[in-house]
């Protein structure tokens, strides 16, 4: 990470160019031509020749403090976080309203929210899981983790512990959505991201007790020196007020939007750095968190670390921007409405791919004859066994693909068995299920018994209906 570039305090400028900033006043605005909100270290690159930059700066200074609103929340020395809403931060937020209305559109569900949609986006929490723990650092390949999810297999190293913990992370936050937040909420969630790991340094659930702790930056130089250890309970629980009251503009309280406030309380545990490690997790953790209580529940599926972890460098910068310009928090905000706004693009082409190739199984089932017999797990899993001809499938794997109980995805299993599309093999006490060479044979030979299928299959009140033309 290159040096950043700090800007001289605002009064220092004033009263070294006053008659110069005043002149260039209607020339420097919150944002550049592009609509970008530059810091300083970006900023001073980008002046044109002949025109005094510290005075320039201090234009845009001026022109950004109308704009800039203060949190309710502080800097160590008691500054005020601040923040400025570019057009560009409207847009995101539009952007993320309009999504849940159009996957629900999409899934042909009117909750939007329904298992029609949980199909198509049956991985993507082990996605966000194993990329939050590449961005801190572990290393193993995304086939392997997967296949340790989906087995339930005793993770080998700390690496894998990780993104087994990630992944009981993102769970954990999903089922306390409706919870306050709260010391022993905060606490909670950075245990399960750190149990099991073997490092000196990790203190499952513990709030750090001492000040030996910083962020690095270039050469070994300090980048952040987190609060000191006596203030942080204080602190912490100033965050928890922050996140649980009402920003809803009403009788005179300050309006900020959810996704925003979910962005800030990233931000927040990022500075006030409470634990020894594992702080970038716990404050991942808190965002998706905000967002699920706030009703944005397509963010179960969304992966931020993944786009983070492509430019861990620009993450970095976007903290340091706040604190040494005045604590505005607006550059940190603008980053991750960024990330975001590209981990919504590409969620919605991959909605997109697998409904495509959904409707190309289910017309393919119905000109089997067979579509009203299967649910939408046995649609998707079918696809799989002709694809793959000897693939082992087994219940757990569907209780955690589809959030099912062992119960349903035993029936689901012996419904395929049924359709002469798995065989099903003992093995010890328990049971696998080997995908059959011959099964689009035997599909489209019809050689089944259908009622069998359908009394025993648990279609959970859904069945397939083509898309209406």
């Amino acid at each position: 990470m290159a040096k950043i570039l700090k800007p001289k305090p605002f009064r220092v400028l004033l009263k070294e160019h006053a008659q110069v900033v005043f002149d260039l006043l209607a020339d420097f605005k919150a944002v550049d031509s592009k609509g970008r909100y530059l810091h300083w270290h970006e900023f001073s690159r980008r002046v044109k020749s002949g025109i005094n930059k510290e005075a320039a700066w201090a234009a845009v200074k001026i022109a950004r403090s109308s704009g800039l609103k203060d949190l309710s929340l502080f800097s160590e020395d008691q500054q005020p976080f601040k923040l400025y809403m570019t057009d560009y931060c409207h847009k995101v937020i539009h952007d993320i309203e309009q999504l849940s209305g159009r996957l629900g559109g999409v899934a042909g569900s009117s909750a939007g929210h329904g298992q029609n949609t949980k199909y198509l986006v049956d991985s993507l929490m082990m996605e966000e899981a194993i990329s939050s723990a590449q961005l801190e650092g572990a290393a193993t390949t995304r086939k392997a983790a997967k296949e340790m999810l989906v087995k339930e297999r005793e993770p080998q190293n700390d690496d894998e512990r990780m993104i087994l913990n990630n992944y009981l992370l993102m769970r954990h936050a999903k089922y306390n959505k409706d919870q306050p937040l709260s010391l022993e909420l905060i606490c909670e969630f950075h245990m399960i991201a750190t149990l099991g790991v073997k490092d000196e340094e990790v203190t499952p659930g513990r709030f750090r007790e001492t000040d030996d702790i910083f962020v690095g930056g270039r050469d070994d130089e300090v980048a952040h020196q987190p609060p000191k250890a006596d203030l942080l309970l204080d602190r912490l629980e100033n965050l928890c007020a922050f996140a649980n009251a009402a920003h809803d503009g009403q009788d005179g309280r300050l309006f900020i939007h959810p996704v925003i406030k979910a962005v800030i309380l990233h931000f927040m545990i990022g500075y006030e750095h409470p634990f020894r490690d594992g702080n970038g997790r716990t404050a991942r953790c808190l965002f998706y968190w905000f967002m699920l209580k706030s009703g944005y529940w397509a963010f179960e599926y969304i992966s931020i670390s993944a786009l983070l972890k492509q430019a861990p460098v620009q993450y970095g910068e976007s903290y340091l921007f706040t604190e040494n310009d005045d604590f505005d928090m607006t550059y940190f905000v603008l980053y991750q409405l960024k990330i975001i706004e590209r981990a919504v693009a590409e969620f919605i082409q991959y909605f997109e791919s697998k409904r495509r190739e959904f409707y190309e199984l289910m017309s393919w089932l119905d000109e089997c004859g067979i579509s009203k017999t299967l649910n939408y797990r046995q649609g998707h899993m079918l696809k799989k066994i002709i694809r793959n001809p000897g693939r082992i499938f087994i219940s757990k794997e569907l209780i955690h693909d589809y959030d099912i109980s062992e119960n349903t995805a035993r029936k689901d299993l012996e419904g395929l068995v049924d359709l002469k599309a798995l065989a099903k093999i003992k093995e010890g006490k328990s049971f696998l299920y080997v995908a059959r060479s011959d099964a689009a044979e035997n599909l489209r030979r019809g050689n089944v018994d259908l009622k069998t299928i359908i009394r025993k299959t648990d279609l959970g009140g859904l069945r397939y209906e083509p898309p209406k033309s």
